[in-house]
């Protein structure tokens, strides 16, 4: 298995770029609200997120789900949190594929692609540590139980 340190510091990198994702997303959206003048603000469609948060971002789903840390899923099981951020990253890369079909402007369309781009290099990161992490599991476990807390599997 890999160390709790080793893990630890793979997670630290990918949460400090995902921040990052987050700080581009807010850039953008503050560039394209920051002059919306108020018939815009009405023509837009952007009158009821205004009420609540005038022009300041507010992290929240296109369906209009605020963002909360329920998002982040994890169980302490090293298979089971990888496959989660596998998951993750996939849905990410959808997300930013959806934006690429409906936006036209390309100070929105390349930091997307950019964001895209970290999304498929951060699924292939994560495989590689699901193949680690398998590699090392012990042949005779077949995983029927986490090693690092079930003394049982040292049968």
């Amino acid at each position: 298995m890999m160390m709790p340190g080793g893990m630890c510091r793979f997670a630290t990198k990918f949460g400090t770029e995902e921040l990052a994702h987050v700080e581009m997303i807010s850039a953008i959206l503050y560039q394209l609200t920051k002059n919306l003048s108020m018939d815009e603000i009405k023509a837009s469609g952007f009158d009821t997120y205004f009420v609540d948060h005038t022009t300041g971002i507010y992290p929240i789903a296109a369906s209009g789900a605020p963002f909360t840390a329920t998002y982040f899923q994890s169980k302490g099981d090293v298979i089971t949190d990888l496959h989660e951020n596998l998951a993750a990253e996939q849905k990410a890369r959808t997300t930013y594929d959806n934006i690429l079909r409906l936006a036209d402007d390309y100070d929105v369309r390349d930091p997307i692609m950019f964001l895209r781009q970290r999304e498929l290099v951060h699924f292939q990161r994560f495989g590689e540590g699901l193949r680690l992490a398998q590699d090392r599991l012990n042949a005779k476990n077949f995983y029927t139980c986490n090693p690092s807390f079930d003394k049982r599997c040292g049968r």
